[in-house]
């Protein structure tokens, strides 16, 4: 424990529906929850607006549905939370060489390591200006908590949110700690929790007063031992800079059970190739391919096969992932299916045959099918249609940038606005309008004006420009309904529903 609050602890406040919401001047101030939008999904953020209603991060979406109507319910934007995630570890960076970042949102900081005088007053002034930092990099708050553990820390910032900062004084944290629930311990679950409130243990005070011998006789030894130490008040866990990860996946929960056999191994060929270009955004390979099938009674599998050097070949990964499948009964159904690598490096050692093979299947597919082939019976040979998802980014040829507010019935909603901009105008297209298209996140905060881009207040090629009216639809188009079949959001105020 050290004697000054120089270990700072950053969470930054809903982040998820907060970069939503700067970034969709029309959802600002009005709930908003982020996550799996169909009936299996679950959320990932709610905004503060919706967390009034009782919603809350892990909860299922149609429970979510259920108590907040009204809300904005999006699809998340890795790409977009990603890029402030960057911009923000970027300014912990300048304040210490020794950064642990937890997850996209959150993070460790040593402030000492970065030559910050031991005193609260020292720290406190970096916590602010940190905290200004963000807001002018991003657009977006963060809390922060400084103490002289980690964990403390981490209380410290659960204390200041939303937007604030809080310090715990050493000398302080067993006044702090002693009323808390036992659950606020790290490391403290559901079971253990159980096991405690079992024994009587409901607070930090009483686990601090049952006594490292009762907890070790609980738990034991190397859990009961640790757990009493933090009760006290004792945590000298370092701040880790490098948080080495371990492997790398990426999985998906379908809306309908999947029971074609082709099917699911178009799905699995799918996510394998999601996982390859996570690998390589990360610059590393892996040696072991990991599959996991979800069934349809929440039954789970896990598959591996470790391969002889690490890779980061789509064909040898999608390869390996099809032979694992084909251990795996699927006839009953799959509602979720995932793709891993593990055993990660930062070199590869292919094997030749499978680069050979994966070489002559990149030039097959570029030099498209020969001309004597015919698709085979039954295959669908129609160009699926594109899925505009709410939230995701879009461009219109005529009407500039701007995001899915919904879709249905062969239709697509859009607001055309951009994060600096006013709330923005809505038009209503066919799914397959040639003029429109994916787009890109744009920055939260408005890049500087340069040579040619004045701040003249006149909207500039693909930005919106004042609001007027809302538009009329297009021919014959009417306001969208949901896919679920619920109203749809008032295409002025995408908070109020109609009736």
């Amino acid at each position: 424990m050290r004697g000054a609050p120089t270990i700072l602890h950053l969470d930054m406040d809903a982040f998820y529906a907060s970069a939503e919401q700067a970034a969709k001047p029309s959802l600002r101030g009005k709930p908003v929850v982020v996550g799996g939008i169909g009936p299996r999904g679950v959320v990932a953020t709610a905004s503060y607006e919706a967390r009034v209603f009782g919603v809350h991060s892990a909860m299922a979406t149609a429970q979510a549905r259920r108590l907040c109507p009204n809300a904005a319910y999006l699809t998340p934007r890795f790409s977009l939370y990603r890029q402030v995630s960057d911009a923000v570890m970027g300014l912990l960076g300048e304040l210490s060489p020794l950064v642990e970042p937890l997850s996209l949102d959150e993070a460790f900081v040593d402030l000492e390591a970065g030559g910050v005088e031991p005193s609260t007053e020292a720290a406190r002034a970096v916590g602010e200006r940190l905290r200004r930092d963000i807001r002018t990099a991003t657009g977006l708050t963060g809390s922060v908590g400084l103490a002289g553990s980690k964990m403390l820390a981490k209380i410290a910032s659960e204390q200041a949110k939303p937007d604030g900062l809080v310090v715990i004084e050493p000398g302080t944290e067993l006044e702090v700690l002693g009323p808390m629930p036992a659950r606020a311990i790290p490391g403290v679950g559901p079971a253990t929790a159980e096991t405690l409130r079992r024994a009587g243990i409901l607070t930090v005070a009483d686990t601090a007063e049952a006594g490292e011998d009762e907890l070790v006789r609980l738990l034991g030894r190397a859990h009961g031992a640790g757990l009493y130490a933090l009760a006290t008040g004792r945590d000298d866990r370092p701040v880790v800079a490098e948080r080495d990860a371990k492997s790398v996946s990426v999985e998906d929960t379908f809306e309908e059970d999947l029971t074609d056999r082709l099917r699911v191994q178009l799905e699995l060929a799918r996510l394998a190739d999601r996982c390859v270009r996570r690998l390589r955004e990360a610059g590393r390979s892996g040696r072991t391919v990991v599959i996991k099938v979800r069934r349809y009674d929440f039954s789970t599998l896990t598959r591996s096969e470790t391969l002889r050097g690490p890779t980061d070949d789509p064909t040898v990964v999608r390869e390996a992932a099809a032979r694992l499948l084909d251990g795996v009964d699927t006839t009953a159904g799959v509602r979720l299916l995932g793709v891993g690598v593990s055993g990660l490096a930062d070199y590869t050692q292919e094997d030749l045959f499978a680069q050979a093979a994966s070489e002559a299947t990149q030039a097959a597919e570029a030099a498209g099918p020969k001309e004597s082939e015919e698709p085979a019976e039954g295959t669908d040979t129609a160009p699926r249609p594109r899925r505009w998802l709410p939230g995701l980014d879009v461009r219109h040829a005529e009407h500039g940038t701007g995001w899915v507010q919904g879709s249905g019935v062969g239709r697509v909603t859009v607001r055309f606005e951009q994060p600096w901009s006013p709330p923005g105008r809505v038009r209503t297209f066919a799914v397959d309008d040639p003029a429109l298209e994916p787009g890109e996140p744009l920055p939260l905060v408005r890049p500087p004006a340069g040579p040619g881009r004045e701040r003249s207040g006149e909207a500039q090629p693909g930005e919106p420009g004042e609001p007027g009216p809302a538009p009329e639809p297009a021919p014959g188009a009417d306001p969208v309904p949901s896919p679920e079949g619920s109203p749809s959001p008032d295409p002025v105020d995408p908070g109020r529903r109609r009736p």
